[in-house]
């Protein structure tokens, strides 16, 4: 779509979640926006990333839910799958939500140019088809990419990143996933779960390092006890390919051979083109913009949000990184992203979500505390799914009384947690006491009652917890 003219308030640079985000919220406040995207609004996220990693992990789900389904009498013998179809349904989810997106973005007036640009200065983008646009504020949204290495640059037969495995149409049966982060424990969950023989290698001493112990461990014991041979506390040095397979090189002399190797180390952001000599936006040493705390940058009436600046490179915090912007062009009270409560979502089987201090940031910190933890073992919603491996646990400030102060963080893994954050994460940001929060009632039979039954517990006066 062809902008009516070349003149906006706002011109934002990149279509992914925090680039629609500002251009969605600031034409609801009555601002002319326009996005300048080279591919499709929507970004790695809805394209690449988030969205079709999930449906993969949905489709795993249901296969694992009709191999198990003997356990509720219900026959399913031998059943199979077919990943060319769970792809075609991936794909149908993305054209659904992009086609959505941009209704939603043209029917408020948002002008969408599909080309490449450059911020020159001055408030002027440049744009591969030649043209200009120019905008009073500018914020820049160009996202990021996958993170490689030399000697395991992606070539989509032996060497993938995320991009270019979540195109498959059929599953490696032998997969070395590089890097136990959020991402790679995702796609070793999901691979596993579809069959497939899966090493984890992380070069940290643990998997998923930035969660509570506890909770990295619940997950460490899951994916033994499935299958997934993981190594931590090394790194891959070489890979040598051999027809259908290749020789992964790692550690102290060891090899593994495998149908295909994810890469999955994290990603970086995508600013190597995003600037013109004019523009005097400082980037750091490792490629982000640098930005204020109401996501301003060295240039007046510049603006960088998402994966650009070194922030959590999450979605949901692009959103709320395209309000603060938003709201300071405004000259409206914009109050700062506190990052170190954001909530966290990783999706594998078991699911982990959490927000705030783990139990040893928070003793690091200097903070006396109070811990508690529930079992889904003693869930009854948990019992009638069958899914009754983690636990909810929570962090609490000790007060002088030796009562639990403020909540100072909320961790959970097991099933479905993903969903039950969201009492959690409120309690953290409002620094709520168990005291306050044991007051409201949980339903029951529910797997939310694990977070009401761990309040209630620092109290003092736990219903089933001690």
């Amino acid at each position: 779509m062809r902008p009516i003219s070349n003149e906006f308030d706002v011109v934002v640079l990149g279509g992914g979640p925090g680039g629609y985000a500002a251009a969605l919220y600031g034409a609801s406040a009555g601002l002319s926006v326009c996005v300048v995207e080279k591919e499709k609004v929507g970004g790695t996220c809805l394209h690449r990333g988030c969205v079709p990693a999930k449906e993969y992990l949905e489709t795993a789900s249901v296969y694992r839910t009709v191999l198990e389904a003997s356990e509720f009498g219900i026959s399913s013998p031998s059943p199979t799958y077919d990943f060319s179809v769970a792809q075609s349904r991936k794909q149908k989810v993305v054209d659904q939500l992009w086609r959505g997106l941009s209704g939603l973005m043209k029917g408020r007036g948002i002008a969408i140019v599909e080309a490449s640009g450059r911020y020159e200065g001055n408030g002027m983008v440049s744009l591969s088809d030649g043209n200009t646009v120019h905008g009073e504020s500018i914020i820049l949204a160009t996202g990021s990419v996958p993170r490689t290495f030399p000697g395991f640059e992606p070539d989509g037969r032996y060497v993938m990143t995320s991009d270019e495995f979540l195109a498959l149409n059929e599953l490696p049966q032998s997969v070395a996933v590089v890097g136990g982060g959020a991402i790679g424990c995702e796609f070793a969950s999901m691979l596993c779960d579809m069959g497939a023989e899966v090493t984890i290698i992380e070069a940290l001493p643990s998997i998923l390092a930035g969660c509570d112990e506890d909770i990295a461990d619940v997950v460490k014991r899951s994916f033994r006890k499935r299958g997934i041979t993981i190594h931590t506390g090394t790194s891959v040095t070489a890979h040598q390919p051999d027809g259908d397979y290749t020789k992964l090189l790692f550690g102290d002399g060891q090899e593994l051979r495998v149908n295909a190797i994810i890469v999955s180390v994290g990603r970086r952001p995508n600013t190597d083109a995003m600037l013109g000599s004019d523009a005097s936006v400082e980037l750091d040493a490792r490629g982000f913009v640098k930005v204020d705390p109401y996501m301003r940058t060295s240039e007046q009436g510049v603006y960088a949000i998402g994966d650009i600046v070194n922030t959590a490179q999450l979605a949901h915090v692009g959103f709320a990184e395209a309000i603060v912007a938003i709201k300071t062009i405004l000259g409206e009270y914009a109050v700062p992203v506190e990052y170190s409560s954001v909530p966290w979502c990783i999706y594998t089987n078991p699911e982990v979500a959490f927000a705030g201090l783990t139990e040893n940031q928070a003793r690091n910190m200097g903070y006396d505390i109070l811990v508690k933890k529930d079992q889904f073992g003693g869930n009854s919603r948990a019992r009638i799914l069958g899914e009754t491996q983690g636990m909810v646990k929570i962090v609490a400030e000790r007060l002088s009384n030796g009562k639990a102060g403020k909540i100072l963080g909320v961790h959970m893994v097991g099933p479905w947690v993903t969903e039950q954050l969201g009492q959690g994460y409120l309690a953290v940001n409002w620094e709520a006491t168990p005291e306050e929060i044991g007051q409201f009632i949980q339903p029951h039979p529910t797997l939310s009652e694990s977070f009401g039954e761990t309040v209630l517990a620092l109290t003092g006066r736990g219903l089933h917890i001690g």
